[in-house]
């Protein structure tokens, strides 16, 4: 049976450079967030978020203005778990399809960030995350965004602190040197390949 590894990071961590990597070597990846996006873009989904917000959240093009969803759920833990509601069991369901199609792969990695914070590693034979220190995280994200630190700050305050994640996962990439870390994930993709 096709084993499902967890990879998961913070905010700015370079998890998404990782999974890119790893998908650059032919092993099935799955980015939960990708895959999340595209299906907020279905109109049953438009119309299920919006109705969340008493402002509202779509765009001149009727789609949904995720930047500022962003800004409104991080300051509404409320708002944050209804459009959690929403979109989480959609891409279950979407991953249950998507694994189907990957039945014969020895493995997979399934690249959740907020892996941990919804249960999600209990699903995963094995986790991997990728960490940096919290300067270098907060740098990239603000870079990559084009917000406030603050703005990351916040972001960060959502998720489970390093300390926590790095007990509960079974290897730990340090993506502060990408070379270094590409080094890191193909050690640990050769373990995985004799699970």
């Amino acid at each position: 049976m096709t084993k499902i590894i967890g990879l998961t990071g913070g905010i700015g961590s370079g998890k998404s450079t990782v999974a890119h990597y790893i998908d650059s070597k032919g092993i099935p990846v799955y980015i939960a967030d990708e895959e999340a996006k595209k299906l907020m873009e279905l109109p049953e989904v438009i119309a299920s978020v919006n109705a969340i917000f008493e402002e509202n959240v779509l765009d001149d093009f009727a789609k949904l203005d995720r930047k500022k969803i962003a800004t409104l759920v991080f300051n509404s833990p409320i708002q944050l778990t209804q459009l959690n509601n929403i979109v989480h069991p959609l891409v279950k369901s979407h991953f249950i399809e998507w694994l189907k199609l990957h039945s014969n792969a020895p493995f997979i990695i399934k690249e959740v960030a907020i892996l941990f914070e919804t249960g999600g590693n209990t699903a995963c034979d094995k986790v991997i995350l990728v960490t940096a220190p919290e300067e270098i995280r907060i740098q990239r994200a603000m870079l990559r965004d084009n917000v406030s630190k603050e703005t990351i700050l916040s972001r960060m305050n959502n998720q489970l602190p390093e300390s926590e994640k790095i007990t509960k996962s079974d290897f730990i990439i340090h993506n502060i040197d990408l070379n270094k870390t590409f080094i890191q994930v193909d050690e640990i993709l050769k373990i995985l390949s004799k699970l």
